[in-house]
């Protein structure tokens, strides 16, 4: 008998957490029912060329055989045939009075023919009103709006670490799916655009839910599935979504203009890392770095210059890099934003009336650089400190390096393995114009740099390096 009490004292105490915990969970049935008619599922349907022709065989450049073969094929090429190809994912109403409705753009991405199905199963052609490969957004607009249910968009700055949230849409086809899970972190770079901020969550997301909401448990839309991370190809319960106050600004741009008109500084930036704090006089490493300013830009028109660090936009701290481009982009074009700048080692305010990022894409003002061509280097003065060999740049170098007229500075003709010059990813033909932020013309420059670095006890010296015509700084720690 008291082995039986003790049995069932045990049990009683293993259980009422549980029950208590239970008891606290939120339901979910009538978020589910009522959110679900505004969740639609896309079907899409692509015309790709194909050919049962099997591939040319491979060979050598100039043999024989090659002439012989690409003739052959050529004379009984079977003609290509299209074939349709569908694909699946989700989406939501946000205006259904007018017919629009929020997805993913790599869900329609050159799609010839677009459906929408609706909660009832209703299917309705849709047309594409625009996209932002960017952000991965994309909006569509149905004309028979008699069925349709709205969304509403949320808050995702409220949204918190640990908060319930609720994904609906139509993974693997399986339309009308629901799952639940709770915000695992906040502004995750996946590397998958410049504007990466998303919100993880362990809500089950898997392939056909890309476009869907995430509701919070008041109902509202504070984001969109985008992307899953899985070795497998399922749900593994890290799953992405781009936060409801950055996707309802691109929405409604595209509803407007049909594209996105994002602010645009004109300022090449990289990440301040801790070895250069003390050359840039800075307490820590934060802000944004300027490596160089585009020509005919809004920051060089208001005098940004390399070396500038930028701390603060419009007194929003910039803590990290990545926050610059995310905060110009969601800046008015034509608005004046005032920057905080470290510009040696001094504070100073700088004021930029900002320009289109759509503009400048088209007008050429940002693009790839032409290739380096990094042949013929002879070989240079070694600086044992920095792990490299340098010498002046010649006329050749001006010619084969693109280089513009009286451009100065020394290239690099050799690093050396396993040095701090290699680990920092400086490459022969790169050409180092500034040490200390003060202008290199000679081998001697430098190494009156590296030798005044020395004597004032410091471990590293800050470079300025162009590559391909585009500009960064870098740490180098000097060697004994």
């Amino acid at each position: 008998m008291r082995l039986f009490f003790l049995l069932a004292l045990t049990l009683c105490i293993f259980t009422f957490p549980t029950m208590t915990f239970a008891q606290n969970l939120p339901s979910f049935e009538d978020l589910a029912e009522r959110l679900s008619p505004a969740v639609v599922n896309i079907s899409t349907t692509t015309k790709v060329e194909t050919t049962n022709q099997p591939p040319m065989p491979q060979f050598p450049p100039g043999s024989p055989f090659e002439d012989f073969f690409k003739e052959f094929y050529d004379q009984n090429r079977t003609p290509s045939q299209d074939r349709e190809v569908s694909a699946l994912g989700s989406g939501f109403v946000i205006d259904a009075a007018k017919g629009y409705i929020v997805t993913n753009n790599h869900v329609i991405r050159d799609a010839d023919e677009i459906k929408v199905i609706l909660h009832d199963d209703t299917s309705i052609d849709a047309t594409l009103v625009g996209t932002d490969e960017k952000t991965d957004i994309a909006v569509l607009k149905v004309t028979d709006i008699k069925s349709l249910v709205a969304a509403n968009w949320g808050n995702s700055d409220d949204a918190k670490v640990g908060s319930w949230v609720l994904a609906i849409g139509n993974p693997f086809g399986l339309g009308g799916t629901v799952t639940a899970g709770i915000i695992s972190a906040r502004q995750r770079n996946i590397n998958a655009g410049p504007y990466d901020d998303f919100i993880q969550t362990d809500a089950s997301i898997n392939r056909g839910n890309s476009g869907g909401p995430m509701f919070n448990m008041k109902g509202e839309v504070i984001g969109v599935n985008t992307a899953i991370f899985s070795p497998s190809g399922g749900s593994v319960g890290i799953g992405f979504a781009v936060p409801s106050n950055l996707a309802q600004r691109v929405v409604d741009q595209l509803i407007k203009y049909g594209q996105t008109k994002r602010g645009w500084l004109g300022v090449r930036i990289q990440e301040v890392t801790p070895e250069m704090t003390e050359a840039l006089g800075l307490d820590k490493a934060k802000g944004a770095l300027v490596s160089s300013a585009i020509d005919n830009s809004p920051g060089a028109a208001a005098g940004l210059k390399s070396g500038d660090v930028i701390l603060a936009i419009d007194g929003q701290e910039i803590d990290h890099m990545r926050k610059v481009p995310r905060i110009i982009a969601d800046s008015e074009v034509g608005k004046k934003v005032r920057l905080q700048v470290m510009r040696n080692k001094k504070l100073i305010d700088v004021d930029v009336v900002l320009g289109q990022l759509e503009k400048a894409e088209e007008e050429g003002k940002i693009d790839a650089t032409p290739e380096q061509d990094g042949k013929s280097q002879s070989t240079g003065r070694e600086v044992a400190e920095l792990g490299l060999s340098i010498r002046v740049i010649s006329a050749d170098d001006r010619k084969t390096l693109r280089l513009k007229e009286g451009a100065t500075g020394v290239i690099v003709t050799a690093v050396k393995n396993d040095s701090a010059a290699q680990d920092k990813g400086i490459a022969v033909g790169d050409i180092i114009l500034e040490a200390e932020q003060a202008t290199i013309k000679t081998p001697d420059d430098l190494i009156k740099q590296v030798e005044m670095a020395k004597s004032a006890k410091r471990k590293s010296i800050l470079l300025f390096i162009e590559r391909n015509n585009d500009r960064r700084f870098v740490a180098l720690e000097l060697a004994p």
